[in-house]
């Protein structure tokens, strides 16, 4: 099976060469081979030095800056793979966990995964950002019987053919919602296992805002309403 890892990437360049390393090295099940497809969301800091020559397994594609959603978006579109696994363009989640986020998937046990990071010992975030994200999941468990523990985990896999029945019109961080509301709508179970996190905050590059927190909330109103 083919997994296509999209990276979408927005002002990383102090971490961008270690993430992309990482996931080269990073192992999958047995059977898998690995395409990474990066996509530049008009980055202005020079992160599109890192990937700006052929890179081998790697195809990136450069659009102007309209937000992480459209930048998933586009990878999807990309994605030539049966699997599908989006990973942050920093160093919050590790890519050593590839390999237990797709078992259920190869396996056949599942078709979406998520890498819940409360699935683990308690994990060192910032207070805002725990009540948020316990707030989203309890929303997205409430309004889509989800049965999860992080909703708004960045750690996501799919079966391709999942992705594509979904139709998506995210643009900024509202991705995450908008891709759970539309799989439990119709009918997928998401399958969670727990990831590795290591939360950074606004100094380190974080763009996460509390506006987009509101935005999950609504967004996941919308797609039920």
């Amino acid at each position: 099976m083919k997994v296509s890892i999209i990276i979408p990437v927005y002002n990383e360049f102090r971490t961008f060469s270690q993430v992309l390393e990482r996931v080269r090295r990073a192992p999958l099940p047995a059977g898998c081979v690995k395409e990474i497809v990066v996509i530049d969301d008009g980055s202005t800091d020079g992160t599109e030095q890192v990937h700006g020559e052929p890179l081998g397994e790697v195809t990136h594609r450069r659009i102007s800056h309209s937000g992480k959603g459209s930048a998933i978006r586009a990878g999807i579109e990309l994605a030539t793979g049966d699997i599908v696994l989006i990973q942050d363009g920093d160093l919050e989640y590790d890519p050593d966990d590839y390999a237990r986020m797709l078992e259920p998937i190869v396996s056949g046990e599942a078709d979406i995964v998520y890498g819940s990071r409360f699935l683990r010992l308690p994990v060192a975030m910032a207070l805002p950002n725990r009540i948020a994200n316990r707030i989203l999941t309890a929303a997205a468990n409430l309004l889509y019987g989800a049965q999860l523990t992080d909703e708004a985990t960045a750690y996501k896999a799919f079966r391709a053919t999942v992705l594509g029945e979904i139709h998506l019109e995210c643009r900024r961080f509202e991705f995450c919602p908008e891709v759970t509301a539309k799989a439990r709508r119709l009918g997928y179970r998401i399958h969670e296992v727990p990831v590795s996190y290591n939360p950074r905050g606004i100094a380190e590059g974080k763009k996460i805002r509390a506006r987009d927190g509101w935005e999950a909330l609504w967004t996941l109103l919308k797609y039920r309403f």
